[in-house]
């Protein structure tokens, strides 16, 4: 099986579908914030290992805490995994703290501080050429 084949690609939406379950329904580790996504799940093509990228919507302490839950519950997790999906491997789970959703939010802010800037100068702009026009 190729790695980007239909097969596969299958694989990964189902099980990335069955984590974010797990994590948000089975787990109740304290640790685990209440705000954790599953972004993506690539498993290899030999079904062996598995990285599920995780978002958690908190503040740094509270991301480390909850792939440090995480990576505790990777047993259990993976026992769960076996349980509702069904493949020839169960694979051995990675969990990689993914912040591409918070930098594209800090990105989204950064553009809009320039975006009101630039309107606010153009507006300031507008008010000074109407004073000069006074006949």
């Amino acid at each position: 099986m190729r790695k980007n084949s239909i097969k596969n690609t299958r694989i990964n939406g189902e099980v990335q579908k069955e984590l974010s379950r797990i994590i948000r329904s089975e787990i109740k580790d304290p640790r685990i914030h209440p705000m954790t996504s599953v972004v993506h799940a690539e498993v290899t093509p030999d079904l062996k290992y598995c990285k599920a990228y995780i978002s958690v919507l908190g503040s740094q302490e509270e991301q480390k805490a909850t792939m440090e839950g995480l990576k505790n519950a990777a047993p259990y997790i993976r026992r769960l995994l076996a349980q509702t999906v069904n493949l020839r491997n169960t694979p051995e789970l990675k969990f990689v703290l993914d912040q591409s959703i918070a930098y594209g939010v800090n990105m989204t802010r950064l553009i809009d501080e320039v975006t009101r800037d630039l309107v606010d100068s153009e507006e300031t702009e507008d008010e000074d050429d109407g004073e000069d026009r006074v006949e």
